[in-house]
C-alpha cells in the first residue's frame, strides 16, 4: 500500500472499517504491542471532558515546549488539514510522516478492523515514539475510558468538565459520563479534574483505581476580576496572573496539572504562557473590519461561556450558526437567544448536519442559507451597516466551513 499520498491513506482508512465509532480498546491495542511503541521520556498527559480539552492541551504544551521540553501533541478534530491532529513541538507532521505511519499500521495490523479514529490515534504514538520526545499531550476523542488514546497509560489524567453529550455512546446522567471520563485515570498516578461541581462518581472511580486525585474548588481554587486572576492549592498560590485568551476555568485547571505533576512552574513562565496561547475557533477573533468572531461552541455548556463572552463585548452581536443534528441545539439555542440582534442560519457540509430551517423553526427568527459562506455573507453586509461584530459558531464544521472560504 506504499506511494499513497495522505488524501488516498485518508480514503483508504475511512473505508476499513464499516462504523466511524466503535468504542473499545482490544482491536487496537493488539495493533499497539505489534508497533512495539515506547513511551516518552518523560510523561504521558491524557485530557478528557466536554469542553475544554482542547484549550487544555493547547496550554500544556505551550508551557512545556518554553520550559525547552520537547512535545507531541495528538488533538481532533481537525479545521483545514489533517496534519493539525499530530503536532511535534507545536507544528503539524508532514504528510510523509504520516503516510509512512499509516503503511506501516496497515502492514502490521494484518486482518484486524480500526476506525479511522483509531487509525489516526496509532498514527499519532508510532510518529511521536520515532522522534523520542520528552512528553506527550493527548486530547480524548470520545469519552475516555474505551477511547482509543486510553489504550496507553496516562502518567498524569486529566477531565476538564463534565457535561451531557454523545449520551448514545457514554450514558444519559452526569454520574455515568463522569464515569467514563475519568476512566483515563491509572493506579498510583494524578488525576486532576476540572469540573465545577463534579459528580460525586468522579471522586468514587479515583477510589476504585487507584489513582491519585486532585479536584478543583477541593485542591486547588482560583478567582478573577477584570484585570487579573488568582490561583492556589495548600502548598502554592499565584496573584496577579494575566487574564489568558482561552477560558480561564480551564487555565486554572493546566496550573492544576503543572503544579501536581511537578513541573514547578513560575509566575513568569505562567503569565507569558497565558498572553501567548490562543486556539483556532475558541472565541477567536479572525477580521477586524467587521469584526468576525468564531466559536466552535456547541453544547450547552459551551453556548453558556460563549453568551459570557458575549456580554463582554458591550454590543449585541450577529450570528451565523450551524449545527449537527445529534446536538442539543434546542438547548443551545435557547441559551443564546438573546445574546444576538439576529440570526443567519447554515446547511452544513458535513453527513449529520442539522438543516437551517430547523435551527430557525427552533430559535422563533433567523433567515436561512444553503451554506455558511451565504449565512456570513448576508450577515457579514449586516455588521458593516450597524457597525456590529459577527460571530460564526454552533460546531467545528461551521468553523471549518467559514475558513475554508475566508482564511
Amino acid at each position: 500500500m506504499s506511494g499513497k499520498t495522505l488524501e488516498e491513506w485518508l480514503s483508504f482508512i475511512e473505508s476499513q472499517h464499516p462504523n466511524n465509532i466503535e468504542l473499545g480498546l482490544d482491536r487496537c491495542s493488539l495493533v499497539l504491542e505489534k508497533l512495539n511503541i515506547k513511551r516518552p521520556k518523560g510523561k504521558i498527559l491524557t485530557v478528557a471532558g466536554t469542553n475544554g480539552k482542547g484549550s487544555t492541551c493547547a496550554m500544556l504544551t505551550d508551557y512545556l515546549l518554553h520550559d525547552e521540553f520537547t512535545v507531541g501533541t495528538f488533538t481532533s478534530p481537525h479545521f483545514l488539514k489533517f496534519n493539525e491532529r499530530i503536532a511535534i513541538n507545536g507544528k503539524p507532521v508532514s504528510d510523509s510522516l504520516i503516510c509512512d505511519a499509516f503503511s506501516v499500521i496497515d502492514r502490521i495490523r494484518s486482518d484486524i478492523e480500526l476506525t479511522y479514529f483509531e487509525f489516526n490515534t496509532l498514527a499519532a504514538f508510532y510518529i511521536f515514539d520515532q522522534a523520542k520526545l520528552d512528553h506527550w499531550v493527548l486530547e480524548v476523542g470520545l469519552g475516555g475510558r474505551l477511547d482509543s488514546v486510553n489504550m496507553i497509560d496516562a502518567d498524569v489524567a486529566v477531565v476538564t468538565s463534565i457535561a451531557l453529550d454523545h449520551i448514545d455512546w457514554l450514558g444519559d446522567s452526569l454520574d455515568q459520563i463522569a464515569i467514563e471520563k475519568s476512566g483515563i485515570a491509572r493506579p498510583n498516578a494524578l488525576l486532576v479534574s476540572g469540573v465545577v461541581n463534579p459528580p460525586d462518581t468522579i471522586q468514587s472511580n479515583a477510589l476504585k483505581i487507584g489513582a491519585i486525585l486532585k479536584q478543583k474548588g477541593e485542591h486547588f481554587f482560583f478567582d478573577a476580576n477584570s484585570k487579573h486572576w488568582s490561583w492556589k492549592s495548600d502548598s502554592l498560590s499565584f496573584s496577579n496572573l494575566i487574564l489568558p485568551h482561552l477560558p480561564i476555568e480551564n487555565a486554572a485547571t493546566v496550573i492544576a496539572v503543572l503544579v501536581f505533576a511537578g513541573f514547578v512552574p513560575t509566575q513568569e513562565k505562567l503569565s507569558s504562557m497565558f498572553n501567548r496561547v490562543t486556539l483556532i475557533g475558541r472565541f477567536q477573533t479572525v477580521n477586524d473590519s467587521p469584526h468576525v468572531i468564531i466559536d466552535v461552541a456547541h453544547n450547552p455548556e459551551a453556548a453558556a461561556e460563549l453568551a459570557k463572552r458575549i456580554t463582554m463585548l458591550g454590543v449585541q452581536p450577529i450570528a451565523v450558526c450551524g449545527m449537527l443534528e445529534d446536538k442539543d441545539f434546542h438547548s443551545v439555542i435557547n441559551i443564546l437567544s438573546n445574546s444576538f440582534s439576529s440570526w443567519h442560519f447554515a446547511d452544513l457540509r458535513a453527513p449529520r448536519g442539522a438543516k437551517s430551517l430547523l435551527l430557525a423553526e427552533c430559535c422563533g427568527r433567523g433567515i436561512c442559507y444553503n451554506s455558511v459562506s451565504e449565512a456570513f455573507a448576508a450577515a457579514e453586509q449586516e455588521a458593516i451597516e450597524k457597525h456590529v461584530p459577527v460571530i460564526v459558531f454552533g460546531s467545528f464544521h461551521t468553523v471549518a466551513d467559514y475558513l475554508d472560504v475566508y482564511s
